[in-house]
């Protein structure tokens, strides 16, 4: 898909960053592997296995993903969607995307965010866009 229909079909380009997360939810708390990041949310994968339950569309929570031993993004979300990808590589459990969408997020963790999408775009143009689009700024208004 061309760069422009990208850009047509979504508001906020989404920053691929694999890293491992913590996900508290009312049912408890899950280990994820964030898969891509975006300034409105994050997309997770998580293996189920017996006795793990599954998040729940509409569910709230926090995220919270350590960038180093004191940076983290820390952000409160709702879970969008929940889908089934397959069978976990190692034979155990079944593998789930998780779409979080950020709810609210604190000023050091908007700020390391913005710093992580800033290092992963090939044009830095686009994140002062995205930023704009998010804080419902328009320049023709």
């Amino acid at each position: 898909m061309a760069l422009t229909q990208q850009l047509a079909y979504r508001r906020f380009l989404r920053s691929v960053f694999q890293a491992p997360a913590r996900l508290t939810l009312s049912s408890g708390v899950l280990d994820v592997q964030v898969v891509d990041i975006s300034l409105k949310g994050v997309l997770a994968e998580l293996r189920v296995g017996a006795g793990t339950a599954l998040p729940t569309q509409g569910g709230r929570g926090r995220l919270r993903l350590s960038l180093s031993a004191t940076d983290y993004i820390a952000m409160d979300v709702a879970v969008a969607r929940v889908q089934q990808v397959g069978p976990a590589a190692e034979g155990f459990g079944t593998v789930w995307q998780v779409g979080l969408q950020c709810a609210h997020i604190d000023l050091d963790s908007v700020t390391h965010l913005r710093q992580l999408i800033e290092r992963n775009m090939q044009d830095p143009a686009l994140l002062g866009r995205e930023l704009a689009v998010l804080i419902g700024y328009s320049p023709d208004a």
